[in-house]
């Protein structure tokens, strides 16, 4: 009997000890998925791309859960300014290659950037188009007030492109270092019309009326996008990036007038 009881009381005691450490021990995959571990994804982009990257940060964030996703939107120019002045980030999205190209040069990206949209300008004006803009030639008219972006800044940089090819000398009331500033301008009425890309003029439409014009066809934008080097949540960065890059990213900025990347 007492061989007995032994040979039981050591078979419980075995039992007991699996469960303990079934139950004890994290699962390697729990572990190891920056989803399961949560944190905050940090993206450093482009004003233009506040609407679009808003969507998209939720959409990510109902596919990671415990994750949250946190934008800094300025212009592009700014941005990297921040990057080249240790700010912390893990994903950079620039308005355009100059911007991005110095960010690789200043030895703040890791990995190679990937274009994911393009953008075009388009002329922002108050509702009704009351001074009658009907081209970008009307731009020069007297007594006019227009507003652009610095030249530093990527739309800035289009709208010179734009007067170069056109032989258009603009004389702006005002330069503003991101395009939100240069719409919202014009909506509170302070200008006339202020040069803007098509997805802004698209998401404040009610707000302002949009004028196309055909020669923003030749200072066309590409969006690079990328992991920033140390980033804090390197593989969400890389995730987040491929989620741009891929299918969804696509069609929800679509919906405000990106073109598709390369």
């Amino acid at each position: 009997m007492k061989k007995l009881a032994l040979v039981a009381g050591t078979a419980a005691i075995a039992m007991f000890a699996g469960a303990c450490s079934s139950s004890d021990q994290p699962s390697t995959a729990a572990s190891s998925s920056p989803a399961a571990a949560g944190g905050t994804l940090t993206v450093f982009a482009a004003a233009s791309l506040t609407e679009s990257f808003n969507a998209l940060g939720k959409q990510f964030e109902a596919a990671h859960p415990g994750v949250k996703v946190t934008f800094d939107y300025e212009g592009s120019s700014a941005l990297v300014q921040k990057l080249d002045n240790g700010a912390k980030a893990d994903v950079f999205a620039s308005a355009d290659q100059k911007n991005m190209d110095k960010a690789v040069q200043d030895g703040v990206i890791d990995g190679q950037p990937a274009v994911f949209a393009t953008n075009k300008l388009a002329i922002a004006v108050a509702k009704g188009n009351p001074k009658g803009i009907k081209t970008f030639a009307d731009l020069v008219k007297p007594g006019l007030n227009v507003v652009v972006c610095a030249q530093q800044v990527p739309c800035g940089s289009a709208t010179e492109k734009v007067e170069k090819s056109t032989g258009t000398t603009l004389k702006p009331v005002s330069e503003e270092t991101n395009v939100k500033q240069v719409l919202a301008k014009v909506q509170s009425g302070d200008a006339d019309a202020g040069l803007v890309y098509v997805t802004d003029a698209t998401s404040a439409a009610g707000k302002v009326d949009k004028v196309d014009f055909p020669e923003s066809s030749g200072a066309v934008n590409q969006y690079p996008i990328a992991v920033v080097k140390n980033a804090p949540q390197a593989a969400l960065a890389k995730q987040f990036t491929e989620f741009i890059l891929g299918a969804d990213g696509k069609a929800e900025l679509a919906k405000i007038g990106f073109g598709p990347g390369k």
